[in-house]
């Protein structure tokens, strides 16, 4: 599986902070019900990679890792089950590490530089990242116009108000959001609901 082949599969990859590795394997169902098969945990709690192997097992989920901040955790991620691997930046070592290892990655990038350098490292795939922060949809079509090869995956800041406005630019293959099954959620029907108008969504 490449990158094109994670972002392709949904217009939404769910953001995970799971705390509680009981919740993991019921999250993950909830999501793949509604239709959002891509599933990004993030290595933030001490549980994630636990709740990645849970994930995993479940029947039509592309479980990934989330937060990668380094070589090390890319490879306790991959001995786990994860599939695909997002960072909220990029550094040599980390870029060159996931060429290596044949990996679906991700990196954050923020500005014309982050992208160059991306470029540069054999990325054309890239995860604009804080979304919001950094200028939303007007810095993102900005950004896109002198790089025409890359496609982006927004995230941060990003819900169900403003998702489509994203979805709408040519260069955005996905977004990522924390909306549809937010921090400690436990109501199973509500995810699958959220993640089911997520889905719907228009894809480019």
């Amino acid at each position: 599986m490449t990158i094109d082949d994670v972002m392709a599969l949904a217009p939404v990859i769910p953001v995970l902070i799971v705390d509680d590795v009981a919740h993991a394997r019921p999250l993950a169902e909830a999501l793949v019900a509604g239709g959002l098969r891509v599933l990004e945990v993030t290595l933030r709690t001490a549980c994630a990679l636990k709740a990645i192997s849970e994930m995993a097992t479940v029947e039509g989920a592309v479980v990934g890792a989330g937060t990668v901040l380094n070589e090390a955790q890319i490879d306790r991620a991959m001995a786990v089950g994860a599939r695909f691997f997002v960072s909220p930046g990029l550094t040599d070592r980390l870029g060159r590490a996931a060429m290596e290892r044949t990996v679906p990655f991700l990196p954050g990038v923020a500005t014309a530089s982050d992208i160059m350098r991306a470029l540069e490292l054999g990325f054309t795939r890239l995860k604009f990242f804080p979304a919001g922060a950094s200028g939303g949809v007007a810095t993102l079509q900005a950004l896109s116009a002198p790089f025409g090869g890359v496609r982006f995956c927004p995230t941060g800041g990003i819900g169900p108000d403003n998702a489509a406005s994203y979805l709408a630019l040519p260069s955005v293959a996905c977004v990522g959001g924390s909306w549809v099954a937010p921090p400690g959620e436990t109501d199973w029907a509500a995810v699958t609901a959220r993640a089911s108008a997520a889905a719907a969504l228009k894809h480019n």
